[in-house]
């Protein structure tokens, strides 16, 4: 059985994104049911506030490193994690297969207009594929309508773009009641996807800049909480790997 890779407090599955692609159509072919996370720095240091989302990440079927930062220092705790998983990449990578396997796909979160126009880019990367959704403005009160729309809908896949934490929530509270084999918490994906946010260049990605690239977009709501986040990450690393240099 694969051996996961402990970073901080996250435990993360060595994988590539085509190898937690195979994963996933393994369970839904073979009748499994799960949800895949996609962990990144800020999602890392949320974990360690909030039990309940830390328990739904060590609960996934699958938890891969949406955050170079994690790749680079899975090493320092004496594993290796093999290339970032991105969320938005793995949404499409699922949806490609999707379309090939004739299996459905349902959208969640974002405003009904962004959430159209993530739709119709997603239907014009992937003719054939067959996909709904439904946006993520509603009450805690109507997310059993949602989850009933969802498995009204016969999808495979789910992927929920609400933001941590509220799109963790709504698997874990309605997860039997919503029907599909695979969710995927994506956080602002379908901003992205639909043309609304520009995503940082191929380059900003690989050097792990991709989070200066989003803070320079929206600085007033991003610039505190990298500052915090990205802060305490780098020193629970030096400390962590100062604590393995001296044992």
């Amino acid at each position: 059985m694969r051996s996961r890779v402990r970073v901080l407090n996250g435990a993360l599955d060595p994988l590539t994104q085509d190898d937690a692609v195979t994963e996933a159509f393994r369970a839904i072919e073979g009748g499994r049911r799960g949800w895949i996370c996609t962990v990144n720095v800020s999602t890392l240091m949320a974990m360690r506030k909030s039990p309940r989302l830390q328990r739904f990440v060590d609960d996934a079927m699958l938890s891969v490193a949406d955050g170079q930062p994690l790749v680079w220092c899975a090493p320092i705790f004496g594993g290796k994690v093999p290339e970032r998983v991105a969320g938005i990449d793995l949404m499409d990578a699922l949806c490609a297969r999707a379309a090939a396997a004739g299996r459905s796909v349902y959208l969640l979160g974002a405003t009904a207009r962004v959430l159209e126009m993530a739709l119709h880019a997603m239907r014009a990367r992937h003719p054939g594929l067959m996909i709904d959704g439904s946006d993520g403005y509603f009450s805690d009160a109507q997310g059993e309508r949602r989850a009933e729309m969802i498995r009204s809908s016969g999808a495979s896949l789910l992927f929920v773009g609400m933001g941590t934490p509220r799109q963790e929530s709504f698997i874990a509270t309605h997860w039997r009641e919503l029907g599909v084999a695979v969710a995927v918490p994506v956080g602002g994906s379908f901003d992205v996807v639909g043309g609304v946010v520009m995503r940082a260049p191929l380059w900003a990605r690989r050097a792990g800049l991709e989070w200066v690239f989003r803070m320079c977009q929206e600085p007033k709501r991003l610039l505190p909480r990298y500052l915090v986040t990205n802060t305490r990450f780098c020193l629970l690393i030096v400390a962590a790997a100062w604590g393995r240099l001296h044992r």
